[in-house]
Formats: structure tokens, sequence, C-alpha cells
């Protein structure tokens, strides 16, 4: 919950501080409090929810959650398209939002990924195809029929090779087996991955594609991307052993200064940790990041809670 998690559906449905409405935490020094309201809006001084939700466990231990829930849809429909280049389907990605459909998944899987998969299932699920898009969207059923038909006219007029429509629950889950294979099937190809979840502007989704192929191709590393494209939240895989370490740490540098350029963030969903500690300097200006070092010394004198995350030294 502390790093503000999203996922497959976020695109629709937002991420875990959308849901989260009051807590109950320990705080470093021992005090009991109590945030947010069980009320459907409340301005009552500053949002100390949504601070504990992006603290990654540095200000305090949740002891009780109180969560806004929705009713199921009443249909989902599920549909894949493929596409002779990535870009392809970044583009065809951009065209379904600009529609005005809001479909709860849109799912991006590039070449490598699919040729992984294919490999790791030992089965063609794209006949040859360079990348794949996921589609679901849900709501009552004389919608979802209309937004499905809608779609799949979009992904075609934006050059899908083939477009597949899941008519059952069983086809449902086949359409989404090459994305939910894709984290094992990468383990086939190198003993190591380097896991980023860049996110940037969903109009830029084709430009930072192209960004990391050029990355990919400037340090001789195999990088594969997969994700959450309806949010611009790209899982950026660099697949390595140990020889290919110092390229791979250059490359992650690289990835995260394109991001940065084109208006994104290093962190759609993971959040900072240790591993990105040292690059939150690239994209959180010194004033900033010196209030929230003061945050943390405030609430953590002591620097009891996860020493070491988010900033490299904590104060």
């Amino acid at each position: 919950m502390a790093e503000c998690a999203g996922g497959l559906r976020a695109v629709k449905y937002g991420v875990t501080k959308d849901y989260v409405i009051g807590l109950e935490v320990v705080l470093p020094t021992g005090e009991l409090i109590t945030t947010g309201a069980r009320t459907a809006k409340s301005v009552a001084g500053y949002d100390l929810t949504k601070l504990i939700i992006g603290s990654e466990g540095t200000l305090g231990v949740v002891t009780k959650i109180i969560v806004r829930l929705l009713p199921l849809p009443e249909t989902v429909r599920t549909l894949a398209a493929f596409f002779r280049s990535v870009n392809d389907a970044a583009l065809a990605s951009s065209k379904i939002l600009a529609s005005g459909i809001l479909p709860r998944s849109l799912e991006l899987v590039d070449q490598a990924a699919l040729r992984a998969v294919e490999a790791y299932l030992k089965e063609d699920l794209s006949g040859g195809a360079a990348s794949m898009l996921l589609v679901e969207v849900d709501g009552p059923s004389e919608c979802t029929a209309r937004e499905s038909g809608r779609v799949a006219g979009i992904m075609e007029q934006a050059g899908a090779v083939s477009v597949l429509r899941a008519e059952s629950e069983a086809e449902r889950e086949h359409l989404w087996k090459a994305r939910r294979a894709i984290s094992p099937a990468l383990y086939a190809l190198k003993p190591k991955k380097i896991n980023e979840d860049i996110v940037v502007p969903r109009s830029r989704l084709a430009e930072i594609l192209r960004e990391l192929g050029d990355i990919a191709k400037r340090h001789d590393l195999l990088i594969v991307n997969f994700g959450h494209a309806g949010d611009g939240n790209i899982h950026t895989n660099i697949l390595v052993d140990e020889g290919d370490l110092p390229r791979a740490g250059a490359a992650v540098k690289e990835i995260f200064a394109a991001t940065l350029r084109l208006g994104g963030s290093i962190s759609g969903e993971h959040g900072i940790g240790v591993a990105k500690a040292a690059y939150l300097p690239m994209e959180v200006g010194p004033e900033a990041l010196a209030v929230m070092k003061r945050i943390k010394h405030a609430l953590d004198p002591n620097n009891v809670l996860n020493p070491g995350k988010i900033f490299v030294r904590d104060t």
C-alpha cells in the first residue's frame, strides 16, 4: 500500500490513493493517529492519508485501512490486436484514448516480450507480429458491446494485422495468457533482470519506446518493454548476466533521463526504495527534496523506519 501501487486496471480505476479514505497509523515515536474521513470528501487539514500512502514505510506503521468499494461491472469484453511494429501499437493506444473510450485495461507487449512468451509457452500467439495490445472494456452490456466494436475498428485502422475478440471466459483467459507469462518467460533468456517502471504522458508513449530501442542498441543490451500503455506506465526490463551490469547501469541512467525529458517520472508504481534512491534528485528538485527529508525527520527523528529507503542519506 505505501508505495501507492497501481496495476492492470489503473487506467480507468486509479491507484491505491484513490481508494484508501482513512488510516490508523503508529508513528515511529509511538503515537497512534487516525487520518482521513468516511465521507465522500474532506479537506480538514493536511492530507495525511496520501502522505502515508506514498511513504514506502518510512513514516509510520499502518494498523487499519478504510477503503472505498465499487460494485463489480455487469460485463467485461476483451480484445487483443497484433501489429507490425511497437510504434503502431503505441499509436493505436493513443487513438483509443483520444476517441473518448476509457478501457479498464490497455496493455502493450513489445516484440522481445512476445518472442520470449511464445518460446516459454511453446505456442505461436501472435503469428510473428512485432507487438500486441490487450484491451478490456467493462460496464453495462450494451455499452461494452458498442465500445469493444469501436476499439476493434480503431486498432484495425491503426494497422493491426489481426484483432481477436474473446467470446467466452476461456477465450478471455487465453488472450491474457501472454501478458501474465512475461515475467517468468524473461528468466529463460537471462539469469537476471533490472525492472524499471517508468511513466510518460500517454501522448508520448511512442517516443519513449523509440528512445528505449535506441538505448538498447547503443549499449548492446536486450531491453524488453511491456505494461500499462493506457496510463503511460511501461515496465522496462533490462535482461543481464554479470558481464552486462556496467552497461546496464549506464543504460538505466539514460532511460531515466529520456523519461524526464519527455515529461515523465522515474517510477509510476513501484516506488523509489533503495534501488532508485540515487536517481531521485534527477526528478525532484533540491528544495522539494529538502522538504521531504524534513518531513521524514519530523516524524521519524531517530530514523528507525526503513532507513536508507527513498533518500540516499536520511536526515
